[in-house]
């Protein structure tokens, strides 16, 4: 459905709205402009039985309408306004990747609205490029084109045609185990905005470090990352786990960026025993 917060129109799903006496998940996907609602579904449409689940696609990514302002805040303020659609008194925040930037702003911003925070392969500040830079150049995996490479983390693509080029280039870096015919269903399956892609990584990322903020969050908060993730590496996790007071980490050995996929069992494991423990 298409419900209009904030002044624009966002393409949501609520799975287990019968479930009203329980706290609301709402579940941010990465990669604005690349990333949409069928991420943060598949990862916890599972536990639906269990707790309502929100997903939706973030303002200027999927299916949802483009209405400026783009920032952190005003991403916050969109699942505050579905927050209040839903009718929930609280929720608990789901977001991997960069939908976990916009999870730790909402906990931070919205402190007595959020019962439980979990985090999945994401970073509270930038200085990890360097090292995401040298894991992608040193990969055997595939040869990257440096000018493609710099275009996508530094959001200066041309056009939809050529973000989808640059994804294509570096989307096999992001699984431990390689696929390449996964690679290509998922390249063909993104939906492409790279209008916001750009003000993304060409003004916020570019200035993006919350770590002075995070002992703000008090909430009790999951976070997870894979072992071999390459661009959000192991540090980054542990970095936010160390400033979250009622936090724990998980680490998926077998995994890159995307242990919801890869190690499906353990992470479903995982994260149901955080809530049956926290909601």
């Amino acid at each position: 459905m298409y419900v209009t917060i904030n002044g624009t129109r966002l393409n949501v799903k609520l799975l287990g709205s019968e479930l009203v006496d329980r706290p609301v998940m709402i579940a941010h996907h990465g990669a604005p402009g690349l990333g949409s609602m069928a991420e943060p579904d598949a990862a916890f449409a599972r536990f639906a039985h269990e707790l309502p689940l929100l997903v939706f696609d973030a303002r200027g990514s999927g299916r949802s309408d483009g209405e400026p302002p783009f920032s952190h805040a005003q991403w916050a303020d969109d699942i505050e306004g579905l927050r209040v659609w839903s009718g929930a008194e609280k929720v608990v925040v789901a977001g991997g990747s960069y939908g976990g930037f916009i999870a730790m702003e909402y906990a931070i911003n919205y402190p007595d609205r959020v019962q439980a925070l979990i985090l999945r392969d994401t970073t509270a500040d930038n200085t990890h490029m360097d090292v995401a830079l040298r894991n992608a150049m040193e990969s055997s995996r595939v040869t990257i084109d440096r000018a493609k490479f710099d275009r996508i983390v530094s959001g200066t693509v041309k056009d939809d045609a050529d973000l989808a080029d640059c994804w294509r280039e570096i989307l096999p870096l992001y699984d431990h185990g390689y696929n390449p015919e996964a690679v290509e269903q998922r390249a063909n399956a993104t939906p492409y905005r790279y209008r916001t892609h750009n003000y993304a990584f060409s003004v916020l990322h570019k200035n993006y470090d919350i770590r002075d903020r995070l002992p703000q969050i008090t909430c009790p908060t999951l976070v997870t990352v894979g072992r071999h993730d390459w661009i959000t590496p192991v540090e980054c996790s542990e970095a936010i786990a160390a400033l979250i007071p009622n936090s724990e980490l998980v680490v998926f050995e077998n995994s890159g960026h995307s242990p919801q996929v890869e190690e499906y069992d353990r992470f479903s494991s995982v994260v149901h025993q955080f809530l049956r423990a926290h909601t």
